[in-house]
């Protein structure tokens, strides 16, 4: 037998699979198996997964006696429908098919971390029955206590089942495995120590869901077995996730097995412990980046052999190896952290609906703020439109107050007599934090942007130096340090290089000044507007106030703690990033502030408006989600942005009409389809070259199937560690457009994703 295996290379051949044909000894390897095949003059072993099998038909005429045959085997992690999976994102988003596969995989599970062998025992004849044999009276009491656990209880271990029967010792156990009464077999297992996600919830009772919620459960459920695609638009607290639950129980009522992808920020406790104690800890398995590698060969092993129909997890999760789908599902899929920025490029929300396509069965997508790509589907048609406009409490959405602050820092200047360049809290928020702690409440701070100051500078306008990075064409942001003699040192938050913080001006000896406010630099800001409270409603940075930013939270259970600490109420307060704009739901917020809405206002970028909105939307819906009204106040120097005043509405329908018709009229996604492709190359001159090679031939094949080439260009960012980047963008108006412009570039050899050349079909960002 001859199999076709996609080695884990970058070998690509245009727009056809890339694949080696190689010997099969052993007749029983199958599509999806792990295998090592020799690769090259060397035999180098390399990994790959067969993609094809069959006779000699698969050689195509080359001599079989020139045919290599495989080195080994190495299980089968992908099943058949995640190869086809493959192929179709290897030749959408322009990427070899073997790294494509690779990527499916987590490096735990192709080393197998973990696995160690397990003595496994059960009962030879149905417990409770009479025994010939000679038993103490221990070992008598434990087989007829057997027989209360049912067959559910087996096979397990010695040491399992003695706790299982509240037996100390497997004293019992060995007895009645001595009497023949107990077969012990050996198997492997993957073990791994305990972790937040094997937390035995109590079950809960389903509560009953609103109107909108069951008209929204029953569209899905009429469309089970058949592939369709849904918008769930509802508020923050609307509900959403009681929907996805529901769903769920249907779908395992089916027989069939379900996925639900979540931001991976999103993923807490709190968002697993709901799946898990309305389905059964034991039939979910939870995929997130703060897993060990043995814990995540565990999940996926348990996903593998069927023992968790139900997935729930970040981005990767999407290729959970999952069969008989009936049911994918993506909280959130407005969120950028769906798009991986390493090959392959992929958007898991759209690889989410391909999916669900190849299976038959529906895909829903839940936003509040939905990104404009299923907005626009929606509207066209392609998409079924869900609403849940009403908070499920009946809570009304939370008072939203944009404050301008320019009339914000000429109040505090005439009440303190100080006037100031950069403030980090106006007087209306202020006061707003202030009554907030007095009465009891909590609050969540939002500002995008981590470290002490964005910038380092002269004090000198004419001498105009500003500390910048050695690798990249990016400035520097401090980042306080008290162990360190200068108290901090200046990070580039692209290629991370570090130095440290200059004592003077290097050109011309002046001292240096801090600009721009990040989190850090908030925190003691925050924390000074509340010491003339009463001692018990100050905020302390470290104890009631805790920053929340990639700084502060190194892990994932660094970020757990935080969000149980906060909703038990032993913080009063958070100031982060983006990190705390979603997934967070605690009744006891009642203000939001939004220290800076401008953050991603400004940037080159045409997303940069929708950014906005979700933002500060999303974060606004923290508030106001118990008993007590919520109130967001909005610090912005654009108190007039469209993407601010429409979120203070809450009228996410006229922003996106709006942002659409715009897009519409320029040929921008999601009305057009574009990919981004970057040339880098530490020499500028070769970097334009090949960017402008790549624009010269591929122009008339474009234009001529009616798209639009724009470059090259130098990327806003032009240079990154070390790197010059420059850019060539081809819009198109169709996806199918697209790719028949793609697959004449590529099997020209002209765009090849590698190290020197990054292709970015339906790019999220532009910088």
């Amino acid at each position: 037998m001859y199999v076709r295996v996609a080695v884990e290379r970058g070998l690509d051949r245009g727009a056809v699979d890339a694949t080696l044909t190689y010997l099969a000894h052993d007749g029983s390897v199958r599509v999806g198996q792990a295998v090592e095949a020799p690769l090259g003059r060397g035999n180098t072993p390399t990994r790959g997964i067969v993609i094809d099998r069959g006779s000699r038909d698969l050689l195509e005429g080359y001599d079989p006696a020139k045919v290599k045959p495989l080195i080994r085997t190495l299980g089968s992690p992908l099943t058949h429908e995640l190869v086809e999976l493959a192929r179709w994102m290897s030749r959408y988003y322009v990427c070899p098919l073997g790294m494509t596969l690779a990527s499916m995989i987590p490096a735990a599970v192709k080393q197998d971390i973990g696995r160690r062998p397990q003595t496994l025992i059960a009962p030879t004849q149905s417990p409770g029955d009479p025994v010939g044999a000679k038993l103490s009276p221990t070992a008598r009491d434990a087989w007829a206590a057997i027989a209360e656990l049912g067959d559910d209880a087996f096979p397990t271990t010695a040491r399992d089942l003695a706790d299982a029967l509240g037996q100390r010792s497997i004293a019992a156990i060995n007895r009645l495995i001595k009497a023949g009464l107990l077969a012990e077999h050996q198997t492997t297992t993957v073990r791994a120590r305990a972790d937040d996600t094997d937390t035995v919830f109590e079950a809960s009772s389903a509560p009953e869901p609103t109107p909108e919620q069951a008209r929204a459960i029953e569209a899905v459920t009429d469309s089970l077995g058949t592939f369709q695609r849904h918008l769930l638009f509802g508020v923050t607290g609307s509900g959403k996730t009681e929907v996805y639950l529901r769903l769920l129980e249907a779908v395992l009522e089916r027989g069939e097995t379900g996925v639900m992808l979540v931001p991976e920020i999103a993923l807490t406790p709190q968002t697993a412990g709901r799946v898990q104690s309305r389905l059964g800890a034991g039939r979910v398995a939870v995929l997130h980046s703060g897993l060990t590698a043995a814990q995540r060969n565990r999940a996926w092993s348990r996903v593998a052999s069927g023992d968790c129909p139900v997935v729930v997890g970040a981005r990767s999760a999407v290729f959970a190896p999952v069969e008989n789908l009936g049911l994918v599902i993506v909280d959130e899929e407005h969120d950028a952290s769906y798009k991986q920025d390493q090959l392959p490029r992929y958007h898991a929300r759209d690889v989410a609906i391909k999916r669900a396509h190849q299976n038959a069965c529906p895909v829903l997508l839940g936003s509040a703020t939905p990104s404009l790509e299923s907005w626009h589907a929606a509207r066209s048609g392609r998409s079924t439109m869900l609403e849940l406009p009403t908070r499920v409490s009946g809570a009304a959405m939370p008072t939203v107050r944009v404050v301008d602050m320019v009339a914000q820092r000429k109040v505090h200047a005439e009440q303190t007599g100080k006037a100031t360049r950069e403030l980090v809290v106006g007087p209306t928020l202020a006061r707003a934090v202030r009554s907030t702690l007095i009465e009891g409440g909590q609050i969540v701070f939002l500002l995008n942007r981590r470290g002490f100051a964005g910038m380092v500078s002269c004090v000198k306008t004419s001498c105009g130096w500003q500390q910048m990075c050695d690798h990249c064409d990016a400035k520097l942001v401090l980042h306080k340090d008290a162990q360190l003699r200068r108290g901090g040192y200046v990070r580039c938050h692209h290629c991370q290089a570090e130095q440290l913080l200059p004592e003077k001006c290097p050109d011309c000896g002046e001292r240096v000044q801090l600009l721009g406010i990040g989190t850090q630099r908030a925190e003691p800001a925050i924390e000074a507007i509340t010491t003339d409270l009463p001692p018990e409603h100050r905020l302390i940075a470290g104890e009631s106030l805790v920053r929340v930013d990639a700084d502060t939270m190194r892990t994932a259970r660094d970020y757990f703690d935080t969000l149980g600490r906060f909703a038990r109420g032993d913080i009063r307060a958070l100031l982060g990033t983006q990190m705390i704009a979603k997934g967070l739901d605690v009744a006891n917020v009642r203000l939001v502030g939004v220290l800076s809405a401008d953050t991603a206002l400004n940037l080159p970028d045409f997303r940069a408006a929708e950014r906005t909105y979700q933002l500060v939307s999303q974060v606004a819906g923290r508030a106001g989600r118990g008993e007590h009204p919520g109130t967001v106040i909005v610090q912005t120097f654009e108190p007039e942005a469209e993407p601010i005043t429409a979120a203070a509405r809450h009228d996410y329908v006229a922003f996106a009409d709006a942002e659409l018709r715009t897009r519409k009229a320029v040929g921008l996604p999601p009305a057009w389809r574009m990919t981004r492709i970057v040339c880098r190359d530490r020499d500028a001159a070769k970097a334009e070259g090949a960017a402008a090679d790549i624009a010269r031939a591929a122009h008339d094949p474009v234009t001529a199937l009616g798209g639009r080439l724009v470059g090259p260009m130098p990327c806003p960012i032009e240079r990154i560690a070390d790197h010059f980047r420059v850019s060539v963008e081809i819009t198109a108006p169709t996806a199918g457009v697209m790719q028949q412009a793609l697959r004449l570039l590529r099997d020209r050899g002209l765009v090849k994703s590698d190290a020197s050349t990054a292709v970015d079909v339906d790019p999220v960002s532009l910088m």
